[in-house]
């Protein structure tokens, strides 16, 4: 028509993504479907921890059809992720893994003009109210969340929080500590296995030294997975369900009700284990429990076990997490939606798949044309 038209393009280019050892198939899918469906070339580098899902996946596509060159498996370890995270034909970096390893990555591509998008660490935190809370339901789902995978899950739950009466958090506990004890410890490859073994022997070590250190600093551990020998597997890298209190017999007073109150500094409470351990601690209100989980420094995801619409409403608007749980111990979003971060568990500003996916796979371009000149 004869006059000045505007539009926008989704335009496309190359990607690259880092995959951690935890769910080297799953992460990957969360990131290179929404990039070929959006007309990008892909690059994946798996983890040198768990290399082979990867070419899997691929074998998987080339097998349908997938052109040569469109899906690429790079494989490596430091020297390979900086070329290419410095590599001028890659345009967006998706990372997902620890803290260390993400800012490095994100620093490096954003200095060099990539978009990138990291999740990195996590110290997820269920708050429970126990005074309404469905006891039996809710020891059973933060006993599958905080044990399941060896730990081994950036939503992992790791931090449990009882709201209410010291004495009757007593009784939350054993009855954790008992459900807990119920697991089954081995090989994951062996039916009616629930825990399965830590990544490496040096996951292992450092989890057990983070107990101790724990342990040295005043903390109560009520069930230690320590020591565990599977039959069959005596060197493995095993580590049985871990409950730590941080109770020492007294209430957690946060600086939102006591401007005297220290915070909290015991490594099984500061540090990411990545294990199966469970730390837990006893606070007088809800206001204190999102005091203390808005305060530490992850933001990946959280969870309020309550029968109260009020503290879930409450809790859902106050809590600084990218996924919140009511009643849902690891809520990690559908497809439809996206995954999001919070504080230092995410960098960059557009998340994981969903609408979210789709923005950064793709380059906005805004072309303007105008058609009232005629030839001659």
């Amino acid at each position: 028509t004869n006059k000045l038209n505007q539009l926008n393009i989704k335009q496309s280019y190359t990607k690259m993504q880092t995959a951690p050892f935890n769910f080297p198939a799953m992460i990957p899918l969360w990131m290179f479907p929404l990039a070929l469906a959006t007309g990008n070339t892909y690059v994946l580098k798996p983890t040198e921890k768990a290399p082979s899902a990867s070419l899997l996946l691929a074998k998987h596509l080339h097998d349908l059809g997938l052109p040569p060159g469109v899906l690429n498996i790079i494989q490596g370890a430091k020297p390979t992720v900086d070329g290419i995270v410095t590599h001028p034909g890659i345009r967006a970096i998706s990372f997902v893994g620890s803290n260390q390893a993400g800012e490095y990555i994100h620093d490096v591509g954003s200095r060099h003009g990539k978009r990138v998008q990291a999740n990195l660490g996590a110290k997820n935190h269920a708050t429970v109210m126990m005074n309404d809370a469905d006891r039996d339901s809710t020891v059973k789902a933060v006993v599958g969340a905080a044990f399941g995978a060896a730990g081994q899950r950036c939503m992992a739950l790791s931090v449990l929080i009882l709201v209410g009466d010291l004495e009757e958090s007593q009784s939350w506990m054993e009855q954790l500590v008992e459900e807990a004890m119920k697991l089954k410890v081995g090989n994951g490859f062996v039916e009616g296995v629930d825990v399965g073994p830590l990544i490496s022997k040096d996951a292992k070590t450092r989890a057990e030294s983070i107990i101790q250190q724990s342990i040295d600093q005043g903390a109560t551990c009520m069930l230690d997975g320590r020591g565990v020998v599977v039959k069959g597997y005596e060197t493995g890298n095993f580590l049985a369900p871990t409950v730590i209190s941080l109770n020492q017999q007294q209430h957690y007073i946060t600086h939102s009700t006591d401007s005297n109150a220290k915070p909290l500094s015991n490594p099984a409470y500061t540090e990411e284990i990545f294990a199966p351990v469970l730390t837990i601690l006893t606070v007088p209100t809800l206001e204190d429990a999102i005091s203390i989980t808005n305060d530490n420094p992850y933001g990946n995801g959280c969870a309020i076990f309550t029968s109260s619409g009020g503290a879930a409403r409450k809790f859902q608007y106050e809590i600084q997490a990218g996924q919140v749980g009511i009643n849902v111990p690891i809520p990690v979003p559908l497809p439809f939606f996206s995954f999001t971060g919070n504080k230092g568990s995410i960098r960059g500003d557009v998340n994981f798949y969903g609408q979210s996916g789709v923005q950064f796979f793709t380059q906005l371009k805004t072309v303007t044309s105008n058609w009232q000149y005629r030839k001659g």
